[in-house]
């Protein structure tokens, strides 16, 4: 074995919002990667636009500096606990973790997830409190929390005895002693360099590397990305890869290109050796957990075991009356090759064929993974249409379980009643309460996955805008009964054509409407809800019948409340069992899976004499 001391390999993990990608930004400053009169945009990480609108990281992905000659691979994750897949594979291909933490709110459900799946991995950890500026952070409080969760997950003595620095990552400084800010972020460095000992490898024997990620350029096709375990590597190599599902399986391939990652750049390379992260192209096929190895000694590596997906939706060719006016990928090949394309760089995802032909199962964490992708395809000029989502159970000794998540909230005190009430409804249970501080409480409760479809806007609701909701998957447990999933209805449209104003001013009397004037409906969208629970069929196409009769105040401009606009999530949160949810790059449109009024009435009527 041989120590590389010019290397070393870090992920940053912590809870969604905690300020890792702010951190790495600077870190990316203040390590050289930019010139000094750069314009450099704030986290310069979130690469893609769905990103950087909703202010989270959706994707692992890899970056360097350099300091004292020495490189820092950094690889920024996501904090998203439906993200958790891309956590997970990517610590296969570091040797310590960045473990940051509000200096506010703590270790979080997250926190927890990824701490300890770097402990089951064995790997150092340096503890950054950050958000240390912050006027109400509780330092003290804090670092005895993370002491407690160190413990609770059994470190080692060497991860219990992680050194703590502490940081703000938006003023890019850094201090050993919580007392006194820093200046810069030379101690993290520092802690970096002495913590995290030199990369031990063998540099003599035969290639091996293990692909924790996928890219995909149309130039070269599929590019692996991961550490080099062993060996070296060279532009025009023969290579074999063998695939993770199926290790017997044995393909040849070549070394096409070979890429470093320095900054935010790949820069071509014509060798690597073991320790190095890279990026590879040429092998076809290759996929997440395959080895990549020399044809002298050919043998896996054991890929980390990714968590199993806990909902399901059915995605299916768009049949609506306006199917095909606004998507340029409409039809079932389309459809079929982009879930199936998605699952090869996700390893959360999981995509299944149905007993029909034009329609596919789904498999994800949780709604906001399956709304990413919704989102994404959307964008890249996909139509189709979903069902709502769905959890998946398990039957064990013939009991029927289902997935509990846990379900952390702060909430003013105030507001408690409002969120034990719900929680009731839900099946949920409290598992711990304590006081943050005189006006503030946070509470845990274990809560069925089922459960939580549509309660994040209610939630909001009760804590007039103020609380914070949190949720990570806690276990399998016996089915907890039946949840009403909706106490509201749906206005439906009644016939085909164009909404008008007068038609919705005699609608919005029936409920909240979704739709403004001049929207084109069809028979079977749904354009409202119905405060009670029972659908009501209503003619938002219905124009004033004209006569030469005029009366005073007949003709006074009529009044429309302002719509509500649902964005994916609600659309995907609002939608009960017998509806769809029609995605087109233009317009998410929720609508009845039988748009005829009279044969969605018979269905309905032969369903409750069967009940």
């Amino acid at each position: 074995m041989t120590a590389r001391k010019d290397l070393r390999n870090v992920a940053i993990i912590a809870h969604v919002d905690h300020g890792k990608t702010t951190l790495v930004n600077e870190m990316l400053k203040q390590g050289g990667i930019f010139r000094e009169n750069q314009q450099v945009m704030d986290r310069v990480m979130d690469s893609n636009d769905l990103e950087r609108e909703r202010g989270i990281t959706i994707l692992a992905k890899n970056t360097s500096v350099f300091y004292k000659g020495v490189k820092i691979n950094i690889v920024d994750t996501p904090g998203h606990a439906d993200f958790g897949g891309e956590v997970e594979r990517v610590l296969k291909m570091v040797n310590g973790v960045l473990v940051l933490v509000d200096a506010v709110e703590g270790p979080m459900p997250q926190t927890r997830f990824v701490m300890q799946k770097a402990l089951e991995l064995g790997h150092r950890l340096i503890i950054v409190v950050n958000k240390i500026d912050r006027p109400d952070a509780r330092l003290n409080q804090v670092e005895n929390e993370i002491l407690d969760l160190l413990l609770e997950l059994n470190a080692s003595e060497d991860q219990f005895s992680s050194p703590i620095i502490y940081c703000s990552g938006k003023k890019g400084t850094a201090s050993t002693d919580w007392r006194k800010q820093g200046d810069d972020l030379t101690p993290l460095f520092e802690a970096i360099l002495n913590h995290f000992p030199p990369v031990e490898v063998k540099l003599n024997a035969p290639f091996q590397m293990l692909v924790s990620s996928i890219d995909y350029n149309d130039f070269v096709g599929r590019i692996a990305i991961g550490r080099i375990e062993r060996g070296e590597i060279k532009t025009g190599d023969q290579a074999v890869f063998l695939n993770y599902n199926n290790p017997e399986e044995i393909k040849n391939g070549k070394i096409v290109s070979l890429y470093q990652i320095d900054g935010l750049t790949r820069r071509p390379v014509e060798k690597a050796i073991a320790g190095d992260i890279v990026c590879v192209s040429g092998l076809e096929n290759v996929g997440i957990g395959d080895t990549i190895c020399s044809p002298k000694d050919i043998s896996p590596i054991k890929f980390v075991e990714i968590s199993q997906p806990t909902v399901e939706m059915t995605f299916s060719v768009n049949d609506s009356p306006f199917a095909g006016r606004e998507g340029k990928y409409v039809t079932t090949r389309h459809l079929r090759d982009r879930l199936f394309r998605e699952t090869l760089k996700d390893v959360s995802l999981k995509v299944d064929d149905t007993d029909s032909t034009d329609s596919y199962r789904v498999c994800g964490r949780g709604e906001m993974h399956l709304s990413i992708l919704i989102e994404n395809m959307r964008r890249d000029n996909y139509e189709f249409q979903v069902g709502p989502p769905r959890v998946l159970y398990k039957t064990i000794n013939g009991i029927k379980y289902e997935p509990i998540e846990k379900l952390v909230v702060d909430v003013p005190t105030d507001k408690t009643g409002a969120v034990f009430q719900s929680m009731g409804e839900r099946k949920g249970e409290l598992l711990q309460m304590e006081n943050l501080s005189a006006t503030r409480v946070r509470m845990e409760f274990a809560i069925p996955v089922r459960g939580l479809f549509g309660y994040k806007s209610q939630f909001l609701t009760d804590t007039r805008g103020e609380g914070v909701f949190n949720t990570i998957f806690y276990d399998y447990m016996p089915y907890k009964g039946e949840i009403s999933r909706r106490v509201s209805g749906s206005l439906v449209a009644y016939e085909t054509g164009e909404a008008v104003t007068y038609g919705l001013f005699n609608a919005q009397s029936r409920g909240r409407l979704f739709i403004e004037p001049n929207t084109d409906v069809y028979q079977g969208m749904v354009v409202g809800e119905n405060p009670k629970n029972e659908d009501v069929v209503v003619n938002v196409c219905k124009k004033k019948h004209l006569t030469n009769t005029r009366a005073s105040g007949s003709d006074d401009a009529l009044r429309l409340e302002p719509p509500k606009k649902l964005s994916l999530e609600e659309a995907m949160e609002f939608i009960a069992d017998d509806e769809l949810l029609e995605i087109t790059p233009k317009n998410i449109r929720i609508r009845k899976k039988i748009l005829n009024t009279e044969l969605r009435l018979k269905a309905q009527a032969r369903a409750k004499k069967i009940d």
